[in-house]
């Protein structure tokens, strides 16, 4: 498992990948109205701007920028 490294300021902009487990499978996409939702409920909770996503069948790729004040 790769290092993670949190932003050392408030309102940090970070890249991030996440890949499936199972490689090769198209749930992102398939169950992309569901992922939307889930993003949209945590936005909601937690705010982020989301300044780029890419969505593939098997992983992802966002850039977020946190809240000023927010380096967690």
């Amino acid at each position: 498992m790769p290092t993670y490294v949190r932003p050392k300021v408030t309102g940090a902009r970070v890249f991030l990948t996440v890949c499936l487990a199972e490689r090769g499978s198209d749930l992102l996409t398939r169950e992309v109205d569901r992922l939307r939702e889930a993003v949209r409920v945590t936005r909601a909770e937690r705010p982020f701007v989301v300044d780029a996503w890419v969505v593939l069948p098997d992983h992802m790729h966002c850039v977020w920028t946190l809240p000023a004040g927010d380096r967690d």
